[in-house]
């Protein structure tokens, strides 16, 4: 949820009963705490409820890398015990979190991505599918699940649950959770700039394209008046150098940091700035701005109403 995972939107929702999850670029670049000052805050404002961290584990360059081990430490040495991690290989990230104790997810949008990340050692799976917002899948939940489920590990659908609708669907299904960011933006406790509330308030499923321009691969925005003058495709010489085996990741990682700059002003400035709104399709479902806590009773009261049922075969 970069950048919008502000430490009083993580600790609301785990406060509220979910598992608030930490991004640490997010907390240090953009909300501006020292890493484990940041997860201490959070800590206190959640009453010590447990949280997650997500790692961005992509090669894109040796610093960013070893930014990446030393939040990890951190965290770890901090207490928390679950983590995220996201476009990269995560057996480094496995072998110091399993060392003490704590479980390590990975995003997958595919079958291939999860046999590498079950290989890995990771606990269980993020499945990305094509209604997520920021880096979306290409397959709908229910063709990630049948590609999925015969692994027996945990699988949490990620993408397109703005509802309490769409959450009881998920776990009809047979999805062991569901993971919520664009639901979660829309919230008093989200510091994103109110432009950006509204405009998740105002669009459609239909809305949500994915552009290239930010990192490289497909994210899914709201296609405002700013994205239609951008473009959503990469010229042919930045196309050439995405597709290299040797220049992909310095490629990446050049979109990366212009677009993380272009993200953080339209968070704190808004339409002002620059309309550049990551969302997913659940925007379908959400049509107001509520409390965290407000969000998930609707969400477990809706879930414990089909506690009783078993999940339907995907065919």
């Amino acid at each position: 949820m970069y950048p919008c995972s502000n430490p009083e939107l993580v600790a609301a929702v785990s406060k509220a009963g979910g598992i608030g999850i930490v991004q640490p670029v997010s907390l240090v670049y953009v909300h501006k705490h020292e890493f484990r000052a940041g997860l201490r805050l959070i800590r206190e404002l959640s009453g010590s409820a447990p949280i997650g961290v997500n790692l961005l584990i992509e090669r894109s360059s040796k610093i960013y890398l070893e930014r990446n081990r030393q939040w990890l430490l951190a965290a770890l040495d901090e207490g928390v015990r679950f983590f995220i991690t996201a476009l990269g290989d995560p057996r480094w990230v496995v072998e110091q979190a399993k060392a003490r104790g704590a479980l390590v997810y990975h995003d997958v949008t595919e079958l291939k991505w999860a046999e590498k990340a079950l290989h890995g050692g990771v606990d269980g799976l993020i499945c990305v599918n094509d209604r997520a917002g920021g880096h979306a899948g290409t397959l709908s939940p229910d063709r990630l699940l049948k590609d999925l489920q015969s692994f027996g590990v945990p699988l949490i659908c990620a993408g397109g649950i703005g509802s309490e609708r769409g959450f009881v669907e998920a776990l009809r299904l047979g999805y062991g959770g569901v993971q919520l960011g664009t639901r979660f933006i829309a919230t008093t406790e989200c510091q994103a700039h109110p432009d950006y509330k509204n405009a998740i308030l105002k669009a459609s499923a239909e809305d949500i394209v994915l552009t290239r321009k930010i990192t490289g691969v497909p994210v899914a925005v709201i296609n405002t008046s700013y994205i239609k003058r951008r473009g959503i495709q990469t010229g042919p010489l930045a196309s050439f150098l995405l597709r290299g085996a040797r220049t992909k990741h310095l490629a990446r990682l050049f979109y990366s940091i212009r677009s993380l700059w272009h993200l953080k002003k339209s968070l704190q400035k808004g339409s002002a700035f620059g309309d550049f709104f990551q969302a997913g399709k659940s925007v379908d479902d959400i049509d107001a701005v509520e409390p965290v806590s407000t969000i998930i009773e609707r969400f477990a009261a809706a879930g414990s109403s089909c506690a009783h049922w078993g999940p339907t075969p995907v065919r």
